[in-house]
Formats: structure tokens, sequence, C-alpha cells
């Protein structure tokens, strides 16, 4: 049985890891497939403690952009109510069907921030009335606003 050896990743190898990743694999495949094209270098304290460094920087980058999702939410939930104005017909039932792009559109015009439309999850409305929509801010934050569809 033959001993592993640790290397660090200078790209992605599919199966394997990502670029900055410290994995263990056999001696001869590192030696005669990942060192001579130069997909991985040899493990050094150095080299460690760059990929502690870089680990660390990933963190705050993502820790950043997950406290950016709760401000964001805490923005949308503040203002409350978002009104969305729609032609009208018979019995308030309105010409078409509010879309995600329409609550898309009507957020950025109330907070100049965008938000992507796909990541919104619209109820069917067919009427004038009050409804929640649902937005996917960040894998963890999720937010909730409710939408007035009014007559033009």
């Amino acid at each position: 049985m033959a001993k592993r050896v640790q290397v660090v990743l200078r790209e992605e190898i599919r199966k394997l890891g990502n670029v900055g990743d410290l994995v263990e694999v056999a001696p001869g495949y590192a030696r005669n497939f990942l060192f001579p094209r130069g997909m991985a270098v040899r493990t050094t304290p150095g080299v460690l403690k760059q990929v502690e460094r870089r680990r660390e920087e990933e963190r705050q980058r993502l820790a950043q952009i997950k406290a950016d999702a709760e401000t964001m939410k805490t923005a949308l939930e503040t203002i409350g109510l978002f009104t969305i104005k729609k032609p009208v017909g018979e019995n308030d039932a309105i010409f078409g069907t509010v879309t995600s792009a329409d609550v898309a559109e009507v957020i950025e015009t109330n907070t100049a921030k965008e938000v992507d439309r796909r990541e919104i999850t619209v109820p069917d409305i067919n009427k004038l009335g009050e409804y929640q929509a649902t937005i996917k801010l960040h894998a963890e934050v999720t937010a909730l606003i409710n939408l007035r569809v009014a007559a033009e």
C-alpha cells in the first residue's frame, strides 16, 4: 500500500478538486502527471500559509455577500408594499398576469437596487388585490414582500 502525498492544486481538476484545494494523491500521479503539467505544487509550510490565507479571504468574501443579502432583505421588508399597475377588465380581472419581471422592475424603481428576476417566485395573479412574493437573495436569505395589484 503506497503512501499518499499532499499537493495544492493550481487549476481545477474534475473529480479531484478546485484551485487552491489541498488534496492527497498517489505519489506516482503527482510525480508523473500533476507536477510536470503544472497542475499542482508540493505542500510546504509557505504554500500551506498561502492556502489558509486564500481560504480566509474567500470566507470573508462569502460572509460579505451574505451580509449584503441580509441588508437587501431588511430594505425590502421595511418598504412594506410594492404596487404594480395593470389594465383591468370585468370583475377586477387583469389583462395578462403579473410576472417576476414586473416584480423585479417595481423593486428596482423603488429601491434603486437590482434583483434577479429568476430568483423571484410570484403566485398566479389574475385579479386585483394583495399578494405575497418570495425573493431568494442568497442561499440562506429569503425575503417575503407584499404586492398590491392596482388598476391603471
